[in-house]
């Protein structure tokens, strides 16, 4: 590996092997897809993509996504119900700059993913956990929190959430969104890990519930295209979209990445993400059983639930272990994770740690573990 190479933000020494990555592997990536969209996007001679976009998004590049989420929900999806992003993080940071103000409370899953609470505190938010178990959100602690407080909305990831992988099930689904409608409170469902699921079928979506007034759904092409795209979208109703496509942002600068609209979209219509997708969904569940098997053999003192979907294996260790402390450890035997207090808004879950299966070849993995093994023989209690 180049020593210069670097992923996310996330510099890689040369023989590190870091399983808290939550990126794409590089050769995962589609880049002779794209090239090709690409290529045939220019061959229309179509320009207006390169000029400032409409404030909602492409409208022929929606027809094409909402084409494409109709199959991939099994329900209907209006175009007008879509507004595009620069990515779920964009949308998400648009929706806490139109919908909240500083000091204003919103509710969180205990354990959420870690940089959300990065953008929650650029906001200067309030943010309140809310119990989660194997089966997601704890509406009753939910409820309990409503006593208490008036959020401006739930951020959670309902299915195969990050970092537990847990998706909640239907009943639950069904539960939050009357709770939410009698407290008044936006319901901001990140579901950018919807379609990667390895083992049948998932509930539907919040974005089927786009219509109820007080639904946004998040999706990105991050997950199941290319991060380096930063495109995604927003699903929701007509009122809260007269919000998104007036602010000052789109007032501004137009719509966001039209250029790269034009080319996701000449993938969509050829098939491409169809295709793209169902290559990771095989090669992900491959990497989830050998995880899982690696996992048994060498750390069998290691709780989890194997993952359905998704990105991540949330292990519980021993709670003697600060896994803070650990991933120090970890270090001098040449393996990262993450630990689990960067995923608590109150800096618990000390003693949890997420693993990643998708950046590394099956090896890899296995080798990531045993070293892991190494460095929990190693740990000072």
């Amino acid at each position: 590996m180049n020593p210069l190479f670097q992923v996310s933000q996330f510099y890689i020494p040369p023989g590190f092997i870091d399983l808290g990555l939550g990126d794409p592997q590089l050769s995962l990536l589609p880049f002779d897809l794209l090239r090709t969209a690409a290529e045939e996007r220019f061959k229309q001679r179509e320009i207006e993509f390169l000029q400032y976009g409409t404030e909602q998004g492409d409208g022929t590049f929606r027809q094409s996504l909402a084409a494409f989420l109709t199959h991939a929900y099994l329900l209907p999806v209006e175009a007008d119900s879509l507004f595009i992003t620069n990515g779920a993080s964009m949308g998400l940071h648009l929706i806490c700059t139109l919908f909240t103000r500083p000091g204003d409370t919103i509710f969180v899953e205990e354990p959420t993913y870690f940089l959300a609470l990065r953008i929650f505190t650029d906001h200067e938010l309030q943010v309140v956990p809310i119990r989660t178990d194997e089966n997601g959100l704890v509406i009753e602690n939910l409820e309990e929190k409503l006593a208490e407080y008036n959020p401006k909305f739930l951020y959670f990831i309902p299915t195969f959430q990050n970092p537990t992988g847990h998706t909640l099930p239907a009943g639950r689904r069904k539960k939050l969104l009357r709770v939410s409608r009698q407290h008044d409170f936006l319901l901001v469902a990140d579901e950018v890990y919807h379609c990667l699921s390895y083992s049948g079928e998932v509930p539907r979506p919040f974005a089927a519930d786009a219509k109820s007034g007080n639904v946004i759904s998040l999706g990105s092409f991050s997950k199941i295209l290319a991060p380096g795209l930063r495109l995604g979208w927003i699903q929701t109703d007509e009122k809260i979209m007269q919000r998104l496509v007036t602010s000052g942002l789109l007032d501004s600068g137009g719509g966001m990445n039209p250029f790269t609209s034009a080319i996701v979209r000449q993938v969509l219509e050829n098939g491409g993400l169809d295709q793209n997708i169902a290559k990771l969904k095989a090669i992900y569940s491959q990497r989830v059983s050998i995880m899982d098997d690696v996992l048994l053999q060498h750390i069998p003192q290691a709780e989890y639930s194997v993952p359905k979907g998704g990105y991540f294996f949330w292990i519980h260790l021993p709670n003697t272990i600060n896994t803070m402390e650990l991933r120090r450890k970890a270090e001098d035997f040449k393996i990262g994770f993450r630990p689990g207090a960067l995923f608590s808004c109150q800096k618990g879950m000390q003693d949890y740690i997420r693993l990643s299966f998708v950046f590394y070849e099956p090896d890899q993995l296995e080798q990531g573990i045993l070293r892991l093994k190494r460095s929990l023989e190693n740990f000072e209690y």
